[in-house]
């Protein structure tokens, strides 16, 4: 095969993924200071995209969603009309919550670990309530707990970065 035809085949075959490539920015940094960690969705990518990636992406990670709360489906029903969507997906790996919940039954009471997902002046937002900060709330955590708590949230926000970019 001659090099010119090689070189445009490659093209060809490169220029579908050099398409999806986009210029994404990095996730802001973790405030250790804050309960919750908030991302913007990316521009182009739509509230469906967000729920598609939210089931594929946790499925493919091992968490369930358990349950989901439709706030804003509730204050419409009350004539109250929020922006956009406002509501609350639950995801739960059994495995690290019981690596938390053996030594501290009583984290129970931030289960499941919950996304939310919101709009606020015209824009989309994924909002996390961070394991590691709800774990503060036990005196004494083991260190167990502690890891399967990092655990947990490290893989939440990897969710959550594939879903504001709508990846699968």
């Amino acid at each position: 095969m001659k090099p010119l035809l090689r070189t445009g085949l490659c093209w060809l075959l490169l220029m579908p993924l050099l398409a999806q490539a986009r210029d994404v920015p990095p996730m802001p940094a973790v405030n250790s200071e804050s309960g919750l960690y908030e991302v913007e969705v990316e521009p182009g990518v739509s509230y469906e995209d967000v729920i598609d990636s939210l089931k594929v992406v946790s499925a493919g990670e091992n968490f369930v969603n358990p349950a989901n709360l439709p706030i804003g489906e509730h204050l419409r029903e009350r004539g109250q009309i929020p922006e956009g969507p406002l509501e609350v997906r639950g995801f739960c790996n059994l495995g690290l919550g019981a690596e938390i919940m053996l030594d501290h039954p009583e984290f129970v009471s931030f289960a499941p670990c919950r996304i939310g997902i919101y709009q606020r002046k015209g824009k989309l937002y994924l909002g996390l309530a961070r394991p590691t900060y709800d774990l503060r709330s036990i005196q004494n955590p083991t260190p167990r707990a502690r890891k399967a708590a990092q655990q947990l949230e490290t893989i939440l926000l990897r969710i959550m970065d594939k879903a504001r970019q709508g990846d699968i």
